[in-house]
């Protein structure tokens, strides 16, 4: 047990209860193993929806895990187990697995809730801090949270537990998104809004098409590359092919180049001057991948091809535009 801190000293109580909840959380990572691994396939295998139910703190955690699952692949809801008691244990059915939490394992209301889901035939995952309490035993797999104290100074209330709890929990969710494959694609689909939304929006819906693309074809004289560049005001303009397709790029920084070398630039074509295998990128790409690919090439603008066929082109303006940046 440590020693009490002084009334009035916070910050010395305040770094306390950060080390004392770091530790509860390190405390876990020597448990994880067989049962940890058995929690894992019994969800990986779920073939219904995972159901995570506790009551106080470890409610408001169950709450967060459910959360946590259904943002990274796992079809997840949260059902209260006084709520269940009274009518919402319908949510719960066959080929379900219900993950539940409580620090003693004796919770009245999820104890109560025990036979009914061996009922139903749903399989029941514990986080608790008491392997060996009621709910503990009456689970296929129980992963133990037990921490050696509390963070509160009376060693009371949820602190270091409900940490503990919730640490395992995202241990736990993001073992099985990896499992399951999830990518940062799968992500995309589920987090449309906000600044995340947008880093992990594809490159299809930035980038710009149609009129707006600047092309000429090879053979184009470089007074006409020029003006192509200029009206479209991307700093470059793709150079096709016979066939239409992707030949090169020419970028306001081939220009200034070949300024220096060439006296004669404007009598020259854009197959004379253009880069040939420029980088490109496909159009499910991720917005968050093309930011990297121009920060790592040090270029502004990426064609969007298809085969070698010019799809669009995506400037770092567009992403700029849409706050990615």
């Amino acid at each position: 047990m440590r020693e009490p801190v002084p009334n009035g000293d916070s910050l010395d109580l305040a770094r306390q209860v950060l080390e004392t909840e770091a530790q509860a959380i390190l405390g876990l990572i020597p448990q994880l193993g067989p049962t940890f691994s058995a929690a894992l396939d019994l969800l990986q295998h779920c073939k219904g929806r995972v159901i995570v139910t506790g009551m106080g703190k470890s409610g408001i955690i169950a709450r967060k895990l459910a959360a946590t699952l259904s943002s990274t692949g796992t079809a997840a809801t949260f059902l209260h187990p006084a709520e269940a008691l009274h009518g919402d244990l319908g949510i719960v059915q066959e080929g379900d697995v219900v993950i539940a939490l409580s620090s003693s394992g004796e919770t009245e209301e999820l104890v109560r809730l025990l036979e009914a889901i061996r009922r139903i035939g749903a399989r029941l995952i514990s986080m608790t801090g008491n392997p060996r309490s009621t709910l503990g035993q009456a689970s296929d797999v129980t992963l133990n949270c037990h921490v050696a104290e509390e963070a509160c100074p009376l060693n009371l209330a949820p602190t270091a537990s409900t940490t503990a709890t919730l640490a395992l929990g995202d241990a736990l969710a993001m073992a099985l998104s990896t499992r399951k494959g999830f990518k940062p694609e799968n992500f995309a689909d589920l987090h449309p809004g906000g600044r995340l939304g947008r880093r992990l929006m594809r490159v299809e819906a930035l980038m710009q098409t149609g009129d707006a693309v600047p092309r000429v074809a090879e053979a184009t004289t470089m007074p006409d590359v020029i003006h192509e560049m200029s009206s479209k005001r991307l700093g470059m303009t793709c150079v096709t092919d016979g066939a239409g397709k992707l030949a090169g790029i020419v970028t306001d920084g081939d220009l200034r180049r070949h300024m220096l070398t060439r006296p004669n630039l404007l009598t020259s074509r854009a197959v004379d001057v253009m880069t040939r295998n420029p980088v490109t990128i496909g159009r499910q790409a991720l917005a968050a991948q093309a930011i990297h690919i121009m920060e790592e090439r040090k270029i502004t603008a990426l064609v969007v091809v298809t085969d070698g066929a010019i799809e669009g082109v995506v400037h770092l303006h567009d992403l700029w535009r849409t706050e990615m940046i």
